[in-house]
């Protein structure tokens, strides 16, 4: 389909020049004879590039730029200048115009910048469907009790920058709850890295975490940048920290109480503005008990505690999830989602889910790809409840 431009200029040589450059290179053009007019064409369509000029009777450029912005605000706006506006022209790049073109237009960066401009909205178009994608993949699904007040309790805890621990058993989703709390908190335009303190070496943590400078150890070839420092001005989500080492530990509480930290094999102090979700499928009472975490570190992390139940103990949102995940799995095969009988829907209510919902996905998609178009209690019993 051929993109369209929308021309607002109330010189009718202008409009004509502009329309029969940008027609010649496959563009269909739309032309507003004001800003009032123009205004108007923006509200009732949708256009991939607004070329406007400034200086017009009824509404000038500026007025239209801002209307534009709030109306359309992925549309790249070109503002078009004579020379002795361009003070002005400057000024509207600075509220959010895209680039300015000056009278009389010089052909070739007339096309470029209206090809860049283009070009710059399908990659923000694509980068929020990518982003919707994501967040969609790490929905929360779920209206039991226990989920309503997780769901409470993240709404309250996100704006603040509040430490929070969150526990539960394997696959039951913490993951889940410290994207939701990034996502609705003031930092969600940060990053959230993810550090999984189970699977990186004892030895190795401390790098991990806080980086280190070339030479400070044998495989220290270069330096490197920790996990803290990648986090800076966003949320560092520490999964599976009752595993981490004693010595990473009381690193680990220094940067807590001081909002600094210092690479392996450095003496620089480096200031760090990262908020820090923790996870645990481990009792940390009881690990403290056992001399195996610190316990004024467990106090650092559990300003807000928040338990995630197990899928046995929220078994009234198990339809929820498996018409969820029949959805997102059948989008990733390319395929119509199948229906699933009653039968089958309680047969699966009834399981014993000791891997939880990574296990209820996994079982959603054993059945998508080895059952025919609907899923019966028998292909519940064949593929799934039989031992």
């Amino acid at each position: 389909m051929a993109q369209t431009i929308l021309v607002i200029d109330d010189e009718k040589a202008i409009r004509k020049a502009l329309g029969e450059i940008l027609s010649f290179e496959g563009y269909v053009v739309d032309e507003a004879v004001d800003g009032e007019e123009g205004i108007k064409k923006i509200k009732e369509n949708s256009y991939d590039c607004i070329l406007c000029d400034i200086k017009m009777p009824k509404k000038d450029g500026i007025e239209v730029l801002q209307i534009a912005r709030e109306e359309r605000p992925d549309t790249p706006f070109i503002v078009i200048s004579g020379h002795g506006n361009i003070e002005t022209a400057v000024d509207a790049v600075k509220k959010g115009a895209y680039d300015y073109i000056s009278k009389p237009p010089d052909l070739n960066r007339l096309l470029i910048t209206v090809r860049n401009a283009m070009d710059k909205k399908s990659l923000v178009v694509e980068t929020k469907q990518l982003r919707k994608r994501i967040s969609r993949g790490y929905e929360m699904i779920g209206s039991s009790e226990g989920m309503a007040r997780i769901q409470d309790t993240i709404a309250k805890v996100a704006p603040t920058d509040a430490r929070v621990l969150v526990t539960g058993e394997n696959g039951v989703g913490k993951e889940l709850v410290a994207r939701r709390i990034h996502e609705l908190s003031n930092r969600a335009n940060g990053p959230l890295v993810e550090v999984n303190c189970a699977a990186i070496p004892s030895e190795l943590i401390e790098s991990e975490l806080f980086g280190h400078e070339k030479g400070s150890f044998t495989s220290a070839i270069k330096q490197r940048i920790g996990k803290f420092e990648q986090a800076n001005g966003g949320t560092l989500f520490l999964d599976e920290i009752g595993d981490m080492s004693h010595d990473a530990q009381a690193k680990m509480l220094r940067a807590l109480q001081e909002g600094k930290i210092t690479r392996v094999g450095g003496e620089k102090e480096i200031k760090v503005d990262v908020r820090v979700i923790a996870a645990t499928n481990k009792n940390l009472l009881d690990e403290v008990e056992a001399k195996k975490f610190r316990m004024d570190l467990y106090h650092r992390l559990s300003v807000i505690l928040i338990q995630v139940p197990s899928l046995n103990a929220r078994r009234d949102d198990i339809p929820a999830l498996i018409a969820h995940f029949m959805k997102e799995i059948s989008d990733e095969y390319k395929q119509q989602p199948k229906e699933m009988e009653p039968a089958a829907i309680t047969a699966l209510q009834n399981h014993n889910w000791t891997g939880n919902i990574r296990e209820l996905r996994n079982v959603v998609e054993r059945l998508i790809i080895l059952s025919d178009k609907t899923i019966t209690r028998k292909d519940v019993d064949t593929y799934i409840l039989v031992r």
